[in-house]
């Protein structure tokens, strides 16, 4: 990657957390003006640093990439010990933070479009910035996403037992067994617990061996993580969505966080109701949660580079 410049910093959040963000810059040769700015928010149990690749592909179209690593994730939780624990309402400091991170950029280069890309549980965390922070943003892509779903009260109100009876920050096996324990059951042979993400044998390795990725999370983590989905597909929030930015949504047809595609056409068909003139759908398939480290994963990159493209031109 030797046409890449490669930054971070630390951001101080409203509340004095050190937030930890990747910056990538087209070759500082090349004399071309960039064409705007792409901010991604990260996966749950992963880190910022895993999107290196689709931020190298980026730069090399002109544009300029910034990811932070969220609470409890990555460099922002400090220390192994602290992954997956994000303190009180933390999802709601998260969709702060990148709020936060929004701004920075938008005094930065306030002539670029600016676009938000979340993955997984960062593209729910984007899905409230559309109606809280969406001043900063030409507009949103959702990756490995999902639209309103069940359960979700009850989820909550598991979590809610299990940090009266073992605080917030203990690492709840319990619900992650619940989350993500179906997650494998339609992939056979099954190799990993993690065969889900990708069909990619050596990404799945990859994720399993890092020590930043996997880590159990905090009863406090889904505690906040049930309440922040019920809030996002509530109606009235959901009205609050500006009509006028574009929105794209892909997804891999096998994966079980979409709900194999039919919550991710179920959100499409929401987006449309609400009468936002541009919302674009791409579901791939065979291919399942992690589209950017998926065996066809350059096909995925020159979709989303042409939807990029055609909204920062």
């Amino acid at each position: 990657m030797t046409s890449i410049e490669s930054n971070h910093f630390n951001l101080l959040s409203s509340d004095g957390t050190d937030i930890y963000v990747y910056n990538w810059l087209p070759s500082p040769a090349s004399e071309a003006r960039p064409r705007g700015v792409i901010q991604i928010a990260h996966g749950m149990a992963e880190t910022a640093k895993r999107y290196e690749r689709i931020a190298f592909e980026l730069t090399l179209q002109g544009y300029i990439v910034y990811a932070n690593d969220h609470r409890g994730h990555g460099r922002t939780a400090g220390s192994l010990d602290e992954l997956g624990k994000i303190g009180t309402d933390g999802f709601n400091a998260m969709v702060n933070d990148m709020i936060s991170l929004g701004s920075v950029i938008r005094d930065k280069y306030p002539d670029l479009p600016i676009l938000l890309l979340g993955h997984s549980m960062g593209s729910f965390l984007t899905q409230k910035v559309m109606y809280t922070g969406h001043e900063h943003y030409s507009g949103f892509m959702l990756s490995g996403t999902c639209g309103k779903r069940s359960m979700l009260e009850v989820g909550e109100k598991l979590a809610l037992l299990q940090v009266m009876l073992q605080g917030e920050r203990h690492p709840s096996l319990l619900l992650n067994a619940v989350v993500f324990g179906p997650y494998n059951r339609s992939f056979k042979p099954v190799r990993t617990p993690f065969d889900w993400l990708t069909r990619d044998q050596a990404e799945v390795d990859k994720f399993i061996e890092d020590p930043e990725c996997g880590a159990i999370s905090s009863t406090g983590f889904f505690r906040d993580f049930f309440r922040l989905l019920l809030e996002i597909h509530n109606p009235e929030r959901m009205a609050l969505i500006p009509k006028d930015k574009p929105i794209y949504l892909f997804s891999g047809e096998e994966d079980p966080v979409g709900l194999k595609g039919d919550g991710v056409r179920r959100l499409y068909r929401q987006y449309h109701h609400l009468g936002i003139q541009d919302v674009e759908l791409k579901l791939y398939p065979g291919a399942r949660h992690e589209l950017l480290n998926e065996i066809n994963r350059d096909e995925v990159t020159s979709d989303l580079l042409g939807w990029i493209n055609r909204h920062t031109s």
